[in-house]
């Protein structure tokens, strides 16, 4: 096709514009494989992207959507072959490099990773760029030692799209998951996915002393501030938080204590620029351990004409799990 649907953001001297548009694939940017997108979601930092809230697009114009998942139609490529299945996360797409809002994308062939034989681009995208964070942050505390036994794991922004899978991983895999929401009307959806309690995000909202009860073996937080501080002021001696968000804000309010007095570690998870062993393995494992059931329950479908007001929604804490968005 010369052309194809995509949303394009423009530079506008009041901030930014987003429409859809006809595409020229001629001005698709650099890459060797080009695929034929068939799905996308909405995460967080697209909501971001799309209305302009933060400044995530550092190029204009732009076709936002930070993954896809989809064919290969054309290769130079010796990875990837045409009727090849793929999945991308990160690595600008969306903000520097044209995304996966659009019929098509053009990207570098290190970008991707094949799709799972046993998993659907569809499914793909339900986990997608938020649920496969979540996995990188549940590898870093496996790293750190932290397992079923060593005691409770908290999850802040429990039942957004990073907290959602998190806690149906860390349930399928025995752990005892404590979910912390900031809507109390989704405990018996967050039960459903593993949690196995629940503590309203008031908890932790609060700023509180630089140690307090030791409370969790391990934290995944996608909030950051003041309920990181909290959090980690609360994680047991030797014990481990990924961090991988900033809903809450990017100010870290702490002290060092918990680090010198405790032996806690801060695992900082960037999902943008992965080594792709680690990305494959990431896969694999998404592939293996989250229950395609409750994936399914935390998901919600979209057409493409209703990313823009799904971007909005999802700013505002409107939306539970996960977006999976029909291209």
């Amino acid at each position: 096709m010369s052309t194809f649907r995509a949303l394009r953001i423009d530079k506008a001297d009041t901030g930014q514009t987003i429409s859809a548009v006809d595409f020229d694939e001629a001005e698709l940017m650099d890459g060797d494989v080009v695929v034929r997108v068939s799905h996308s979601t909405v995460n967080y930092k697209d909501g971001l992207a799309v209305t302009g809230k933060s400044p995530v697009v550092r190029r204009f114009p732009m076709i936002p959507g930070i993954d896809f998942a989809g064919r290969v139609i054309a290769s130079t490529s010796d990875e990837f072959a045409e009727g090849d299945q793929v999945v991308l996360n990160g690595w600008g797409v969306g903000e520097t490099h044209l995304g996966g809002y659009a019929e098509v994308a053009r990207v570098k062939s290190d970008w991707l990773v094949p799709l799972p034989a046993n998993m659907t681009s569809a499914e793909a995208m339900a986990i997608g760029t938020a649920g496969y964070t979540a996995m990188l942050c549940l590898m870093a505390l496996e790293r750190h030692g932290v397992t079923p036994a060593r005691g409770p794991v908290l999850v802040t922004g429990a039942s957004g799209g990073v907290g959602s899978v998190a806690v149906a991983l860390l349930g399928g895999l025995g752990y005892e998951v404590v979910a912390s929401t900031g809507r109390p009307e989704e405990a018996d959806y967050l039960r459903g996915l593993g949690a196995s309690s629940i503590i309203p995000r008031e908890e932790l909202a609060a700023p509180g002393k630089p140690l307090q009860k030791e409370r969790f073996a391990g934290v995944i937080d996608s909030v950051g501030s003041v309920p990181l501080a909290n959090a980690l002021a609360q994680t047991m001696s030797g014990g481990a938080v990924a961090a991988c968000g900033l809903a809450a804000g990017m100010d870290l309010p702490t002290s060092v204590a918990p680090f010198i007095l405790r032996g806690v570690s801060l695992l900082g998870v960037n999902s943008v620029t992965v080594p792709k062993p680690i990305r494959i393995e990431a896969w694999s494992r998404l592939a293996r351990d989250l229950d395609r059931e409750k994936l399914s329950a935390m998901t919600e479908t979209v057409g493409f004409d209703d990313i823009i007001p799904t971007a909005k929604a999802i700013l505002e804490g409107k939306i539970r799990g996960r977006v999976v968005v029909e291209i």
